[in-house]
């Protein structure tokens, strides 16, 4: 049976009785003045001036200001951009992490549900949303842009949980993938042409695969083709893409009140990003019926690119064509590539990331949608290998560029090699901004 590694930090500073009496009482003032003042709020030597008129024990002063500013028991653990997730999953049990490289791991941290709670209510007040028994499940994001999911009793009976999905300081770019064999050179290069379009057909792109798969960060990296000249707007439910473009528009959906109103749907969002003369729509996840107003986006020349929850490129099919998104069949073609992304294990590497299969959207045959695939993984050789030999919408670039399919072919190669060039010329560098100035520069030269 597999271990579970532990993930140990410095214990939290510990205080005896009197010390505990002393602090609860001076942090319940504290909150309540940081309540009442934004500036106190919003300003650490303001709540550090305050908290010394209450006491010099340097030891309460210090656990004041890292639970009152911070996240108190959790701080190291979101100080650290090797953790992927952080898992309170009861009132004292201990906290687990998911960690890049060693996957999961159970942590020396273990938080009583009021401890559990106050983070989740800090977390919850500074993203105006409520949590309480009416209202037991929140989604939110901290200020750094990770996501959170909380619970509290009665939905969750072993007390609050809560899980953060943290947001990477340095978010991966496509030369980290391609580093970390989730895709090749060649995949790079083919989406590429294929997002940018050759200035005369950009492709619909959906990417489909599991729960932490790594379909935002594809997605997340592959916005790096888009030309610079184009107008983006992203629209999801928690903020989570990092596009380093200049002209982009992002939305965020917000629930309703506690009044049941003043609700923002992602359906609303995609239908207002319609009048804002958009080159590019962006969703972060497709769930319900906005999948019909972005299909009837696509299918009116708009651009678009998008995740879906599903374990194959026909599921992603039949996800779409059924309850709850009830697209028309007839609109699926308006995708032209499925890109399906899945975490695997290795015996030799662990937990992996994969982009296993690249599917072509090529039309309907007797009600059914025919695909094409141009891209399947090889777990024997732990390869993504191309396996087209032919491609529709490469087939449409050159007939609107009038050039070749060789000249396109020759076209894919060249970008292939502008894009070894970057990673032999910077073989350290992982800066997302940087990588955009130099695909720009493409253009250009």
């Amino acid at each position: 049976m597999k271990h579970i590694p532990e993930y140990k930090i410095k214990k939290d500073i510990k205080l005896d009785e009197e010390q505990q009496k002393e602090y609860e009482k001076i942090k319940e003032k504290i909150i309540q003045q940081n309540l009442n003042n934004q500036d106190i709020q919003q300003d650490i030597k303001k709540v550090e001036i305050e908290i010394k008129k209450h006491t010099n024990n340097t030891q309460i002063i210090s656990k004041l200001l890292k639970d009152i500013n911070n996240y108190g028991k959790l701080d190291e653990l979101l100080k650290d951009d090797e953790l992927e997730e952080v898992m309170i999953i009861g009132d004292m049990k201990p906290v687990y992490v998911y960690h890049r490289q060693h996957g999961m791991m159970q942590t020396n941290i273990k938080l009583t549900s009021n401890e559990t709670r106050e983070i989740i209510e800090k977390i919850a007040n500074n993203v105006q949303r409520k949590i309480d028994i009416q209202t037991p499940i929140v989604d939110a994001r901290l200020d750094d842009g990770s996501r959170i999911n909380a619970t509290i009793p009665p939905i969750s009976v072993d007390g609050p949980t809560l899980t953060i999905r943290k947001f990477r300081k340095n978010p991966y770019t496509i030369v980290d993938l391609i580093k970390s064999n989730t895709i090749n050179i060649h995949f790079a290069a083919f989406m590429w042409l294929a997002i940018e379009g050759m200035g005369v057909k950009s492709s619909n792109i959906i990417i489909a695969g599991g729960t932490g798969s790594g379909k935002t960060t594809t997605l997340n990296t592959l916005t790096t083709f888009i030309p610079p000249y184009e107008r983006i707007i992203t629209i999801e439910d928690t903020l989570e893409m990092q596009i380093p473009h200049n002209h982009i528009i992002r939305n965020e959906t917000r629930p309703p009140n506690i009044e049941n109103k003043g609700e923002i749907t992602m359906d609303l969002l995609l239908k207002n990003s319609l009048r804002q003369r958009p080159d590019r729509i962006i969703v972060g996840e497709v769930r319900t019926n906005e999948a019909i107003t972005l299909f009837g986006a696509l299918n009116t020349g708009h651009s678009g690119m998008g995740t879906v929850h599903a374990n194959s490129a026909h599921e992603t099919i039949t996800r779409l064509i059924n309850p709850p998104m009830n697209v028309p069949p007839i609109m699926i073609k308006s995708i032209n590539y499925i890109i399906m992304q899945n975490r695997l294990y290795n015996p030799k590497l662990g937990t992996i990331r994969r982009i296993s299969e690249v599917a072509e959207v090529v039309g309907m045959e007797d009600e059914h949608i025919q695909l094409n695939k141009i891209f399947t993984y090889d777990p024997s050789c732990d390869m993504l290998r191309y396996v087209a030999i032919n491609s529709i919408t490469l087939n449409e670039i050159a007939k609107l560029k009038n050039i070749t399919n060789h000249k396109i072919n020759e076209e894919i190669e060249k970008r292939k090699q502008y894009i070894q060039s970057y990673i032999d010329k910077y073989p350290g560098t992982s800066d997302i901004e940087h990588l955009q100035r130099y695909i720009n520069n493409y253009y250009f030269s």
